[in-house]
């Protein structure tokens, strides 16, 4: 049944969506205030809500030149048939009915969540090379030096081909392995999205608003101690750090264009989590939304997500279309749903893998910040931390 979703918020609960009693899927001809239309006429129900990173250029003066793997709508909003709530072995049904229809696609979803995947030999292979990544990592740094911008989010696609029988499967063993606290399924027609996300874009609470970016990654130490001194070098990294609070400062100013006067604040500055494979340095913003405040003047004012784009934020997209040579689409986008109540919650779309099972193509996009002080290197070594989950599971590796 089309579409499906799987948002785990927590590790301890999830929200299942499946069925479409309605949806909105953004064109050439759509206008932001048919985006606001479409809530406001479902308010009270669950809206479930697909966002690509190229929503960018109907948002600012940008464009998209590149290939697209794996395609997904610009940006998506449907309302589904069932919703269900699962905690371990328990489920409610937050929507729809629990007839026999619909608990049986629901067991048969959860089932194949948990079964083996399969063996298999799909090989993924990087769009760049390794001098070629440095080479415009390099390119990158010169522009910083320059002035033209002090941060950007640089990435680089793996690509394949391959049959993938069961997708949930894949994204069970993904998640399994990886623990992320914000991990996706998503099925749109004949796109998959399996995606371990660490990472926090937006959540709102009554009034309240925030936002986590991740900036900072190192990986986890062979032993405990190892472990604590890796966390205790990304505590103290000055380009991690750098890196973390021109994200936050350009998060605090997008958050102002929506917050009432003097209301955004910083909850958290620099917090290291620890996940399966990796340490990450995690920064909370926050901020009081405006009365009357649109869910469209929100996400105009927030997205992209600048975690995922750079700073300044216009200028560095200008940079990521030049430098890039892939369409980012889904990735650095974000999944998300929001609440009969019009509190939402949506996720940041990394540590992904993408699926299109009509072309068999499938896409790992992975990407790092670049600074002054980075080492480009360091950086493609970075890439390869994050895309190694991914790439095992790929393989049969549980």
């Amino acid at each position: 049944m089309n579409p499906f979703v799987y948002l785990n918020s927590n590790n301890d609960t999830a929200i299942v969506a499946f069925g479409q009693h309605a949806s909105f899927e953004w064109n050439s001809q759509s206008k932001w205030s048919d985006v606001d239309n479409f809530i406001n006429d479902f308010k009270g129900h669950y809206i479930f809500s697909s966002l690509s990173y190229d929503l960018k250029n109907d948002i600012e003066n940008l464009v998209s030149n590149h290939p697209l793997a794996v395609e997904f709508p610009k940006a998506l909003f449907f309302v589904p048939e069932y919703v269900v709530e699962v905690k371990g072995s328990n489920y409610q049904f937050l929507a729809g009915l629990d007839d026999d229809s619909s608990k049986s696609i629901l067991h048969e979803f959860l089932r194949n969540i948990e079964s083996p995947i399969e063996k298999n030999s799909i090989q993924l292979v990087p769009t760049l090379t390794k001098d070629r990544y440095i080479e415009k990592v390099n390119a990158l740094l010169h522009h910083i030096q320059h002035g033209d911008i002090y941060e950007v989010t640089f990435c680089q696609n793996y690509l394949g081909n391959g049959n993938i029988s069961s997708p949930e499967s894949l994204y069970g063993a993904l998640n399994k392995r990886t623990a992320a606290p914000f991990s996706t399924f998503f099925k749109w027609n004949h796109s998959y999205l399996m995606s371990a996300s660490p990472e926090r874009f937006l959540q709102r609470t009554n009034d309240r608003i925030i936002t986590q970016p991740i900036k900072g990654t190192i990986r986890r130490g062979h032993s405990k101690q190892e472990d604590q001194q890796l966390k205790e070098n990304l505590r103290n990294d000055p380009k991690e750090l750098a890196e973390n609070v021109m994200i936050v400062d350009l998060v605090r100013n997008d958050l102002s264009k929506i917050a009432k006067k003097e209301s955004v604040v910083v909850d958290e500055l620099f917090g290291v989590y620890t996940f399966e494979t990796v340490h990450q340095l995690i920064s909370t913003v926050a901020a009081e939304v405006k009365d009357n405040c649109s869910f469209s003047s929100i996400l105009k004012a927030l997205f992209p997500m600048g975690s995922m784009t750079g700073a300044p934020k216009i200028s560095a997209m200008k940079l990521i279309e030049k430098y890039e040579d892939f369409q980012r689409g889904l990735f650095s986008g974000s999944v998300g749903y929001i609440e009969p109540s019009g509190d939402f919650n949506f996720n940041v779309v990394i540590r992904s893998i993408l699926y299109d099972d009509i072309h068999k193509r499938i896409a790992c996009p992975v990407g790092s910040a670049i600074t002054i002080l980075a080492n480009p290197e360091q950086e493609y070594n970075e890439c390869l931390l994050k895309v190694d989950a991914m790439l095992s599971v790929l393989n049969g590796e549980s």
